[in-house]
Order: C-alpha cells, then structure tokens, then sequence
C-alpha cells in the first residue's frame, strides 16, 4: 500500500495558495482516478483507491502544514506503511514555478512541514515530489509570498505540473521511484 499525502492548511483562505499546492496535488490525483478524498481519519481528509492495481491512501493533513506530520505518522502507523512507500507532495520557494523535483530521501530543506514528517516518521527516507513554486521578491515578506494566491501568469503552468505529478506518481508506483525521477524531474518548458 502507498501512502500519498499533499501538504498545505486547512480553510478557504488558504485555497490557491502556493503553499497549498500539495492539496492541489491531491485533488488532481484523486480526480484522475476517482478516488473521493472526503472521508475524516487520521487528523485529515482521506481516500482510499488504486493506483496501477496498487492501493492507495490519498490524504490532505486538516492539522496545518508545520504539524503535517501528525497526520501523516498516524496514518502510516494504522496501516504499517513503510516510509519508502509514503509519497509526500509540497511546495518548494527554491525551485522555479513548474519545476518538479522527486527524491527518494532528504532533509526539511528548511520546510516546516517536512521537519514534522520526519520527527514523526522518525526517517528522512520516505519520497517527496517537490512542486516549484519560486521564491519571493528580496524585499518580501516568505510567509506573504507563500500564502499568497497564485497568479493567473503562473496558474497554467503550475497546473501543468500537476499533470506531470500526477503521471509521476502512476510511474513510481507502477515502474519504480528511479523511472519516475528519470522521466519526471525538470522544468515545465
């Protein structure tokens, strides 16, 4: 079983943010493959399905996204999934916008979401599909930035990587992470 979580806050106010296009991510995936994301557990919003032939757990954490991790260590406990089978989509200020990124492991990177996954998961092991989302203008304020509504310049692009999400997930799961990584990984041109 795989363990898709995308990050992001709870509220209309937070909706076509930046930081929420974990969310975004999850909303895309689960229309593709009709898998209704509605269902309260685990301190968040979640839907069971298949992926490939594969089960799935889709979830949006609702604890906000510094404690991300709550959620995720509750789900992935109830259903013993390993953390090399928790697929973790988020946000990312050092990557242009439409760029995605897949890694198998890491740090947080500085990204409070991912610094609670880790301490709940206790492992840095688990993959992420990083969306870039750019950073902000010197002078302005990250959580601004971060929080702010997309742009409509930046809304086509950025829902053409949820395509690409959303096919890079079907590939790690029915292929493996490195095929994924290998087709997936780049700039939306």
């Amino acid at each position: 079983m795989y363990l898709i979580a995308g990050l992001g806050n709870p509220g209309k106010q937070y909706f076509a943010t930046r930081h929420n296009i974990g969310f975004s991510a999850i909303d895309y995936i689960s229309q593709k493959h009709n898998i209704d994301v509605s269902k309260i557990k685990f301190k968040g919003l979640i839907g069971e399905g298949k992926i490939e032939s594969k089960k799935v757990l889709l979830l949006k954490p609702s604890t906000f996204m510094n404690l991300s991790g709550e959620s995720i260590g509750e789900a992935a406990s109830f259903y013993k999934i390993p953390p090399e089978n928790i697929i973790v989509i988020h946000d990312d200020i050092s990557l242009p916008v439409g760029t995605l990124r897949i890694r198998t492991k890491g740090s947080a990177g500085g990204h409070n979401g991912l610094k609670s996954i880790i301490a709940h998961l206790n492992s840095e092991a688990f993959p992420r599909m990083k969306i870039g989302v750019g950073a902000p203008e010197p002078e302005k304020d990250l959580a601004d930035y971060v929080l702010g509504k997309i742009s409509k310049a930046e809304q086509e692009t950025l829902f053409k990587v949820l395509e690409r999400v959303c096919d890079a997930v079907s590939e790690f799961i029915r292929v493996s992470p490195t095929s994924a990584m290998s087709k997936y990984n780049g700039e939306i041109l």
